[in-house]
């Protein structure tokens, strides 16, 4: 399997951030082609207390490379991570791993 990751950083406004990604970025991520399935998480404090790096993650898995490639590749992929823009003030990462 694939999987593409989406680290959130940390925004400048968290409920403004919660209300797009819940009510109109979660809409088009879902629409992207060929996902086997989708995971989303919200980082929790450090055991220290300090915050986290990180904000939200988001993972989308699929079955092959080549299923990933036309997802991401496909229109709806394109306005998934052209979408981030709109909501991502803290900035995003996003990279692809094998999964073991």
């Amino acid at each position: 399997m694939f999987k593409a990751t989406v680290l959130y950083k940390q925004p400048t406004d968290p409920a403004a951030f919660e209300d797009y990604y819940s009510t109109h970025h979660m809409q088009i991520a879902s629409a992207v082609p060929h996902v086997a399935r989708i995971e989303t998480a919200r980082a929790a404090q450090n055991p220290d207390g300090s915050a986290p790096p990180v904000y939200r993650t988001a993972e989308l898995w699929f079955d092959d490379e080549e299923s990933m490639q036309a997802a991401l590749g496909s229109p709806e992929g394109q306005a998934a991570v052209a979408d981030c823009e709109n909501f991502a003030t803290g900035g995003f990462d996003l990279f692809i791993s094998v999964v073991d």
